[in-house]
């Protein structure tokens, strides 16, 4: 917070002044003085210029009005902001009450009692009652029409002030010999007030003021402090309520004579003289504390005398009177405020919530998201982001933080630019202090601070989401104390012991860049750090106390702001002899200036910098200023040669509705000089002072004042020296076009004069480019309005894209009746049909089904059924067969299987399935194919088996009614299939293909015994597999393995196939004859498994993994088609893809339960 004198008004004849009132709501000003001086003042502050808007604005008077009623010196005046009133009472113990009427204030009641002098006049808070104490203790109670409600005559009592509490139930009346008294309404005494401030204080005081914050704008937190008790010893008290056992306790060190809270109870004014006499000749001084007791400052008024202070209604001006003058002072509050990604982000506190509501305000968009915080203490922002910093809310859970403990006071809230939460940080030291990087949050309390090296959503795997707990033992939050000296390593805990450590030099400010951090302390010690690993690199030594400090953009100078707003610079690495002689590290340079209350420097160059002077904005290059430019904002951002600034406390005044004209763009003089040469003088000469004054944005100045121009080759120079790559791809696009009008129409475009180039298309007759344009805009209503304006056929597809469009932009209002019109034009049914369903026009939607055709998206047949079999209709079988029928027709098969699936009609899926399985083999097709058709075809079956049992386990009743349920189940489905071979055994088909694919990779693979055994199975799969390829691959196995015996019998088998003919049966002759004329047609070794390949009964169950007969005691069983596999083989990455229907059964997508079975168990 800063402040400082801007104004001083005489008052004639030298009339010494007694009180001084502002009116918050109309902005009088009302001062009394000796003589029956009473004068009513008002401050011109309206200007058209935005500029010169809040503070910046002239302070003219605009009313200067001396009311005549008084004899005696005036020495209370109090507003009605509510009525317009203003009552005033003189030495003589006269009141009047002043209306306004046309502009004037005029005399509406006068009072006088003669018997004493009035001390005191309150006014409640909705303005409806006014509480007059006299100095013989008399109280007088009245209402706003001037009727009397009660009065009372406290005997032997001296009254000097009164107060009213906020709802008007409550009385406090001081009197002369510094004692406090509660009263109700009534005028019923209820207890004398303890005064904390006062203990161990002797001799006579007295009250200097009693004010009580009535909460009108919000408190600052919830149970806030709001009443003010101050005596003429400096002594001061806040109080929560009239009982408060536990008020805050102040010693300001001065006499005081008047105290005031501000507009919205955050900043208490103290003011009177100081105690000692110092050789400075200003001895008065007002004295500004926060609600909690912490000393704000100290600004000091010239005069002899200090009477009174008032605060302005919008907490930007005090009034103080001294002397015979009144003396205006401005303030610069510290608002709760930061700027990110072109979001203005600030809070504010309401009278109907106990949190802060914190505005996110989108600058570009015009558009604000609201958010509610509790106990703000800040907001810091870089970048995209800001941090919230707040109490921690006492019943919300917390996480547990590094020593394992649960309880931490305070939290760190990381949002984006609308006020998301991303991720909170809860900490146990008081963020004082905060600076942010863009990788880094430091927090600071007087003694330590804390460092987190944040990272956001968007950057983060699953992985690191998952690791987050883990992520602080890595580093990313530390905790130093101030007195530390850490080297830079990376190793170190989260110890907030250190936090509690005291310290003699407290941390008084902070700020940070991406590679250095800088820590103040009010001895005037600046400590660097570095970053990312905090190491102490640097102290240096200043004769001031840091109030904000900020480093440049390459951190190579400090900026350093004190408390009493004198701003000096730091150059960091210079070196420099001191007065003994010896070299040392760090610089102060030459350049001081006072009355500084904000700075910021430029991001893209590290000698500018932007300073706010007063109502003076100051642009500093190389230390050298520009002329300063009348203004009162905050600076937002200093870059591109251009400083945005927001007007914070216009927008203040309504902060739910900010207006676009508070942010203001200043650009600043090079960027001005260059503008103005290129419009009076000409882009050569231009472009040689920007030669000499390089800069990327001049660059970019010349580059689009040559574009207008059509001067292609200075701007591509200049796109070329300000790196934008985008432009020169459009200059060099503009030297390909042959007519000049389509340039300047492309140049239009552009710079966004659309307007312009679609009218310059349509007058060069190029509609195409005016409705491309609208295009790229997504206009669709100029879209549409170009297609259906312009002569001939208009492109159907884009008129239908046109009006979906527009459909699109009705229906996210959810303006469904605009939005069927459009639908209907661009025929897009479904879009149509969500419109119908919201208006509720079942009309509209039967027509729209109707008119669909078959096979249609939006009739989905499964959901059709599923209703139907819901709701018992009995014609839904015939209706599925119709259409099964239909699609079949159209040769649709898979989605009539499809159809019959969703329907649970898995017989009739299956029967189809098992056709195409058919087919495929036929056609000779990939054999993986066919067996992955196959599968499917059992998977259906199986789908079937269990529906049947399903079906019936309803139906029966009893303890075996699983067992007789699926008996009864088999019995109806072998009613039911009594002719479909597939039913009974409907893995055969995907067993054959299985055998046969496996068989032929066995042999490639080298494993010829086992592709013989594997071959041998194929001998039951005649009726799947043609009996010539059985045995051509049966033969081939043996012939491998050596087996003749089994090659011979084979051979005989082809020679004896019907289906060849005389020619093929006459070469496999030869081809035997061949072979066996080498070998004997006898099997080398005999196989102590032939007999289980014989088959019959006992037979052995068969690996699918390796075809082998399985004589292992453990084996795994698939519970849906029931085929084995050796356990070493399916844990066996090498064989794993052997393994046949566990594979295809999961991928295809069945429910299994694989279980462990022993051999014992299947015989």
């Amino acid at each position: 917070m800063f402040f400082y004198l801007s104004k001083k008004i005489a008052i004639p004849n030298n009339v010494k002044l007694k009180c001084v009132s502002w009116n918050k709501d109309q902005g009088f000003i009302a001062c009394g003085g000796e003589d029956g001086l009473l004068k009513v003042l008002k401050l011109e502050t309206q200007t058209d210029d935005a500029k010169l808007r809040g503070l910046a604005a002239p302070s003219n008077l605009s009313m200067n009005q001396t009311l005549e009623g008084h004899s005696g010196s005036v020495q209370v005046v109090t507003w009605n902001e509510q009525y317009q009133k203003l009552t005033t009472s003189d030495q003589n113990g006269l009141i009047i009450v002043w209306m306004l009427y046309k502009g004037s204030w005029y005399e509406e009641m006068i009072n006088n009692r003669n018997k004493s002098v009035v001390r005191s006049m309150s006014w409640n808070a909705d303005g409806q009652k006014i509480c007059i104490v006299y100095e013989d203790g008399a109280v007088i109670v009245g209402s706003v029409d001037g009727n009397r409600i009660w009065g009372k005559d406290l005997k032997g009592i001296q009254l000097c002030h009164v107060a009213w509490s906020a709802d008007s139930k409550v009385l406090l009346f001081g009197m002369a010999n510094g004692e406090i008294h509660i009263y109700d309404n009534q005028g019923n005494f209820i207890v004398k007030m303890k005064l904390n401030c006062l203990v161990n204080v002797t001799g006579a005081i007295s009250i200097a003021g009693i004010h009580w914050y009535h909460g009108t704008e919000g408190y600052v937190e919830p149970d806030c402090p709001c009443l003010a008790i101050c005596f003429d010893n400096g002594r001061c008290q806040i109080m929560r309520h009239e009982s408060d056992q536990n008020p805050v306790l102040i010693d300001t060190g001065m006499y005081v004579v008047s105290i005031q809270w501000n507009h919205i109870g955050s900043v208490l004014a103290v003011a009177g003289s100081q105690k000692v006499v110092t050789q400075d000749k200003d001895v008065n001084t007002v004295q500004f504390y926060t609600p909690f007791g912490e000393h704000l400052g100290t600004l000091k008024v010239p005069g002899k005398q200090m009477s009174a202070l008032s605060w302005e209604g919008g907490g930007l001006k005090i009034a103080l009177a001294v002397d015979s003058f009144i003396y205006f002072a401005n303030i610069r509050p510290d608002y709760k405020w930061g700027y990110c990604s072109n979001t203005v982000v600030y809070a504010y506190t309401r009278p109907d919530r106990p949190e802060y509501c914190v505005i996110f305000w989108d600058t570009k968009n015009n558009e604000k998201y609201v958010k509610y915080v509790k106990s703000l203490i800040s907001i810091t922002t870089c970048g995209d982001f800001c941090i919230l910093a707040t109490k921690a809310d006492e019943n919300h859970p917390q996480e547990e933080n590094e020593m394992g403990t649960f309880g931490a006071m305070f939290v760190l809230v990381l949002c984006n630019s609308i006020g998301t939460p991303l991720d909170p940080k809860y900490i146990d030291i008081v963020p004082l202090f905060v600076a942010m990087t863009k990788t880094h949050v430091i927090a600071a309390s007087k003694e330590a601070f804390y460092t987190w090296q944040y990272r956001v959503a968007k950057k983060l795997t699953a992985l690191e989401i998952n690791q987050i707990t883990r992520s602080r033992k890595e580093g990313r939050e530390r905790i130093y104390h101030v007195d530390d000296t850490p080297s830079g390593s990376v190793d170190g805990v989260l110890d907030y012991s250190k936090a509690i450590q005291g310290t003699r030099d407290p941390i008084c400010a902070i700020t940070a860049s991406d590679k250095t951090l800088i820590v103040g302390r009010e001895s005037g010690t600046i400590q660097r750090y570095s970053l990312p690993n905090v190491g102490l690199i640097q102290k240096y030594s200043l004769n001031c106390r840091a109030y904000q400090l900020s480093l440049n953009c390459n951190s190579s100078r400090l900026a350093i702001i004190d408390i009493s707003g004198v701003l000096t610079f730091l150059d960091l690495d210079a070196r420099v002899t001191d007065s003994t002689g010896q070299q040392v590290i760090g610089e102060l340079l030459k350049l001081e200036r006072k009355d500084v209350w904000d700075m910021k420097w430029a991001k893209d160059n590290p000698d500018l910098f932007a300073m706010m002077e007063k109502t003076r904005m100051y642009v500093f290059r190389n230390l050298d200023p520009e002329e300063p430019i009348q203004t009162s904002g905050y600076i937002c951002n200093f870059e591109d040669l251009e400083i945005k600034s927001v007007l914070l406390d216009e927008i203040l005044k309504n902060p739910e509705h900010p207006n676009k004209d508070y942010i203001i763009n200043f650009e600043i003089r090079s960027l001005r000089d260059s503008r103005a040469l290129i419009e009076k003088v000409g882009i050569e000469d231009a472009s040689q002072f920007i030669e000499d004054n390089p800069h990327p944005r001049l660059w970019r100045l010349l580059a689009e004042a040559a574009l207008q121009n059509l001067d292609l080759h200075t701007a591509e120079q200049a796109f070329v020296r300000c790196k934008d790559y985008q432009g020169i791809k459009f200059v060099k696009r503009l030297g390909h076009l042959q007519s000049e009008s389509m340039k300047q129409a492309e140049v239009a475009a552009y710079f966004g004069r659309f307007e312009e180039a679609e009218r310059m298309y349509l007058d060069m007759d190029r509609r195409d480019l005016a409705i491309g344009l609208r295009l790229k805009l997504g206009d669709w209503f100029r879209v549409l309005q170009l297609l259906k304006t312009g002569s001939g056929d208009a492109d159907d597809s884009l008129l239908e894209q046109a009006h979906n469009a527009i459909g699109d932009y009705f229906a996210d209002r959810q303006k469904w009746l605009n939005a069927v019109q459009y639908y209907v034009q661009g025929r897009n049914q479904e879009r149509l049909a969500e419109c119908y369903y919201m208006l509720e026009d079942y009309e509209g939607l039967e027509n729209l089904a109707n008119s669909l055709p078959e096979n249609h998206k939006l009739l989905p047949w499964n959901k059709a059924v599923e209703l139907a079999k819901n709701h018992s209709m009995k014609e839904i079988g015939s209706l599925l067969a119709r259409y099964a029928s239909h699609l079949l027709e159209k040769n649709k098969t898979l989605d009539a299987i499809e159809l019959y699936r969703k329907a649970n009609y898995f017989y009739d899926a299956a029967k189809l399935m098992f056709k195409i399985a058919d087919e495929e083999a036929k056609k000779r097709t990939k054999p993986l194919r066919v067996k992955k058709l196959y599968v499917l075809s059992a998977l259906l079956i199986e789908q079937y088996h269990e529906q049947m049992k399903n079906a019936q386990r309803g139906k029966v009743k009893g303890k075996n009614s699983e067992a007789t349920s699926a008996l009864a189940g088999l019995l109806e489905e072998e009613v039911l299939s009594t002719t479909s071979r597939f039913t009974d055994n409907a893995w055969r088909g995907a067993e054959a293909y299985h055998f046969f694919i496996l068989a032929q990779r066995q042999l490639y693979e080298g494993y010829v015994d086992t592709a013989l055994k594997t071959a041998l199975h194929l001998r039951d799969y005649e009726d799947i597999i043609p009996a010539v390829e059985i045995y051509s691959l049966l033969a081939l196995c043996a012939c491998a393995s050596r087996a003749f015996g089994t090659c011979s019998k084979a051979f005989i088998k082809l020679e004896s196939l019907e289906t060849l003919s005389a020619e093929q049966k006459q070469q496999y002759e030869d081809l035997a004859l061949e072979i066996f004329t080498k070998h004997t047609p006898k099997d080398n070794r005999k196989s102590e498994l032939d007999s289980f390949l014989e088959g019959g009964e006992g037979k052995l169950p068969t690996c699918v993994a390796t075809g082998s007969p399985i004589t292992e005691y453990q084996f795994w069983m698939c519970s849906v088609c029931k085929h084995c596999v050796l356990a070493q083989e399916i844990t066996s990455s090498e064989r794993w893809h052997l393994a046949l229907l566990f594979i295809l059964c999961r991928k295809l997508g069945s429910i299994y339960n694989d279980k462990v079975y022993t051999t014992t168990s299947i015989l």
